[in-house]
């Protein structure tokens, strides 16, 4: 069977290119101009690059290909796709049909679109299984009294704002929401936040109530670490066996060393 890749911005693509091949697995890659790490080129067997608006020209190379399942990994900007992109006729009849410009309704209906040609998105953490953590404390430290309570305090906003699909991050301090997460990431967020409040903040990253697992998936590395480091922020919840974490050792260690917790959280 063969594999297709549609490989976004981050490390994200290139992790799934790495564990499928650990897996034997080669796969056709349609990575996106606007978005995609130049260094795909040195990882994917076979390669060609389209633009944000591409769609028909991307389900050809994957018919050309012989794809018959796909993995979407990697951001595109939300302001990319709205804003920027120049559609072809395949992806402006998607655009036309969407009910509401967000993330669920056109990642849904790009689905819609590979399934018509016998191409099925799946779970774009298929080869990354191992990075996905398990319920618990995931570093040295555990949360303090005044982290736990921002924790379930964050955790009964998160989903709520989960459920609008309006940002899976939000920051708090002291049972109050500092910053909510829209278009700009989970790191612009934490930004935002430490603008506001200089230390002692708690971010919530938390998977939707029904995640689907095949786009959109949380992300944490250790840039996002760095970020909190710099905003003064100390604890990270996180979901479990949804939220994948990029160089997870390497993430723990800077964890350890900086004293911030990490905490992964049932959905």
């Amino acid at each position: 069977m063969k594999f297709g890749l549609i490989a976004g911005n981050g490390k994200f693509p290139l992790m799934v290119l790495e564990g499928a091949h650990r897996s034997g697995v080669e796969m056709a890659v349609a990575a996106i101009r606007e978005e995609t790490d130049p260094e795909i080129e040195q990882l994917a067997t076979t390669i060609t690059w389209v633009g944000i608006g591409q769609l028909g020209r991307m389900i050809r190379f994957f018919k050309d290909e012989g794809v018959e399942k796909a993995i979407m990994a990697g951001q595109v900007k939300h302001v990319q796709i709205f804003s920027r992109a120049v559609p072809d006729a395949r992806m402006l009849k998607v655009l036309l049909k969407l009910p509401r410009r967000n993330t669920d309704s056109l990642i849904g209906a790009i689905a819609a679109e590979l399934q018509s040609e016998g191409i099925e998105l799946i779970d774009s953490t298929y080869f990354l299984q191992d990075s996905l953590p398990k319920v618990g404390v995931l570093t040295k430290r555990k949360p303090d009294h005044k982290e736990q309570e921002d924790i379930d305090y964050g955790l009964e906003i998160a989903r709520e704002i989960a459920r609008l699909d309006l940002g899976q991050t939000i920051v708090v301090r002291g049972k109050a929401c500092v910053a909510i997460e829209a278009m700009e990431g989970t790191d612009e967020t934490i930004r935002r936040a430490g603008n506001l409040v200089k230390r002692g903040l708690t971010v919530v990253k938390l998977a939707k109530p029904n995640q689907d697992m095949r786009f959109d998936v949380p992300v944490v590395g250790v840039p996002t670490l760095k970020t909190m480091s710099d905003a003064g922020a100390t604890c990270l919840c996180i979901t479990a066996g949804k939220t994948l974490m990029f160089d997870a050792a390497e993430m723990i260690r800077f964890a350890d060393e900086k004293k911030i917790t990490i905490v992964a959280r049932a959905s």
